[in-house]
């Protein structure tokens, strides 16, 4: 490998001098699909496509807006050349409604009240509300502690066992037990309401652990006055009954734990072990006023096909999918108000389009049909793939498969794939034969307490019982690596600094663009269907149950 830099200018202005990006460029070139094949990925391509998308004209990309409208444009007009067909309802758009709600920060306040005296509390400095439910007006409820507030009844396992929250707020810290896997925690954790609503609870407060935040305060409160969507539609309200939800400060919790006769360190220590952690009621209330400000907005899904070559397989699909919608333009950092999202996510979308446009020159066409999926939403909590599985353009039992592709990070040479999902359905069998002939190591998710696998558009495919996957450039615990991934999420994940300022690996890209087109293609071309693992939780969400319980 050799190393290089390219100097890339910010037209917006937003620094003072010109930004050099490192850029590592690979060596060896890639083919698509098969030896015989005359495409070759080196991420020059895939570099040239997030510069467009992740420009200032952009504007963050935020669901609903001009600057994502624009980037809608420019894919299509990829597709167009690539020679993919439209699968959309209308074209190549899938259009959305969906119900927009900010908080009124100005008429909204937080208070504990003890023994009848409220105690305010500064939001955005000691907590702050989530707009991802309709928040009541006004909530005074006591604040019962729950520990991970998580009810698993295949491992026998149940926080909420003997709880009376009855009319209470739960307070939950965001982690794992060491007793059961991650994949089965991390959908239970995105379940989490509908078991807390069931033992009484009228809201949640979530707590962070500080030893895995991707983000660190400072910046999610910088974030907590945005607009957030939901599907419009009773079928989409998984928050029906949640009066309220909101954030707490991990540096400030003391507050909260003051009166309980326990304290937040001793739930730090007993989630280090990831051992199970003690309920207790807080002793204090929680009064809170919150002004809500609601609207309609509508925006798209952009989908297009590419048919297959076989008789009997094109009439199926392997779905391979990237969220292109961000966070917009928000609240200054370092002065800039632009949340580009280079990473996050127009290097997925980069590499669909890099796919894309190989697949028309590529030597044979694969057997099954692919369809390409560009959700927006996907920062509003997963909303344009939860529509589209809910409605889909093509039947979902044409869908053999999902291949995910959100914030895959080439920061540093890849030698391994990360794959969440690995081990759940015949994918991660698929996976490790691709990495194998490519000589990658292949991991499975090193920190399960981040519940990554439920937390971008593949889980929407799960939980329809689609075989499904994402996976990123791979790290070994405690590498220099590792160290890089982490810097990137604490100093550029969901900030404006996600720009194409940054140090990215050409040749990462170029090898992972490799991985998908290998998986894509073994996917469409073996005549058999992916099936979910025997002893894989989500196998209960397989097609022939009906989908989704």
């Amino acid at each position: 490998m050799r190393r290089g830099l390219l100097a890339h200018k910010n037209p917006g202005g937003h620094c003072a001098a010109v930004v050099f990006a490192q850029v590592i460029l690979c060596a060896g070139l890639f083919s698509l699909g098969d030896a015989s094949s005359t495409v070759q990925f080196d991420g020059k391509s895939w570099w040239e496509h997030v510069k467009v998308l992740a420009a200032d004209n952009m504007e963050g990309r935020d669901t609903g807006s001009e600057g994502l409208r624009k980037a809608q444009a420019y894919v299509i007009e990829q597709l167009k050349a690539a020679g993919l067909e439209p699968a959309g309802v209308h074209g190549y758009f899938q259009s959305i409604k969906f119900i927009s709600r900010k908080i009124d920060e100005t008429e909204s306040s937080l208070a504990l009240v003890r023994d009848g005296k409220a105690e305010p509390l500064t939001l955005g400095e000691d907590a702050f509300f989530s707009t991802r439910v309709n928040l009541e007006s006004v909530v005074e409820a006591p604040l019962f502690f729950v520990g991970y507030g998580l009810r698993v009844p295949e491992m026998n396992y149940d926080d909420l066992a003997g709880l009376d929250l009855n009319g209470k707020i739960a307070v939950v810290f965001n982690g794992i037990p060491s007793n059961v896997p991650g994949p089965l925690a991390s959908h239970y954790q995105a379940k989490r309401w509908k078991t807390l609503k069931a033992a009484g609870a009228v809201g949640i407060f979530l707590i962070r652990n500080p030893a895995s935040m991707d983000i660190p305060w400072s910046r999610m409160t910088v974030l907590r006055t945005r607009t957030d969507l939901a599907l419009v539609g009773s079928e989409f309200d998984e928050t029906a009954g949640e009066k309220i939800a909101g954030e707490i400060n991990p540096e400030r919790v003391d507050r909260f734990f003051a009166a309980s006769g326990h304290s937040f360190q001793e739930v730090l220590a007993l989630s280090k072990e990831r051992k199970q952690l003690p309920r207790f009621p807080l002793n204090v209330l929680l009064h809170a006023r919150a002004k809500m400000i609601t609207g309609q907005l509508e925006c798209a899904n952009v989908i297009a096909s590419l048919p297959g070559s076989d008789a009997k397989l094109k009439s199926e699909y392997v779905v391979l999918s990237a969220h292109l919608d961000h966070l917009g333009i928000g609240e200054p950092i370092n002065g800039d108000r632009t949340y580009h999202g280079a990473m996050d996510n127009a290097a997925g979308v980069a590499v669909l389009l890099d796919v894309a446009s190989a697949l028309k020159k590529a030597a044979h066409a694969p057997r099954r049909s692919l369809l390409f999926v560009f959700f927006t939403g996907e920062e509003k909590g997963k909303l344009g793939s939860e529509y589209f599985t809910a409605h889909p353009t093509l039947p979902l039992k044409s869908m053999v498969a999902n291949i995910n592709i959100d914030m895959f990070l080439p920061l540093y040479p890849m030698k391994a794939v990360t794959v969440y999902g690995l081990n759940e359905s015949d994918l991660g069998d698929d996976i490790r034969q691709v990495a194998q002939q490519d000589h990658l190591g292949v991991e499975d998710d090193p920190e399960p307490q981040r519940y990554s696998l439920v937390r971008s558009d593949q889980y929407n495919f799960i939980l329809h019982g689609i075989p499904a996957l994402t996976m990123k450039v791979g790290y070994k615990p405690g590498s220099p690596e590792d160290k890089i991934f982490h810097d990137w999420l604490h100093r550029r994940y969901h900030a404006p600094s996600d720009d194409l300022n940054q140090p990215v690996d050409i040749g990462a890209a170029g090898t992972y663009e490799e991985v998908i087109s290998q998986l894509m293609m073994k996917v469409a071309n073996d005549p058999g269907r992916r099936n979910w693992k025997a002893n894989s939780f989500f196998r209960r969400y397989a097609q022939s149950s009906g989908g989704e319980e």
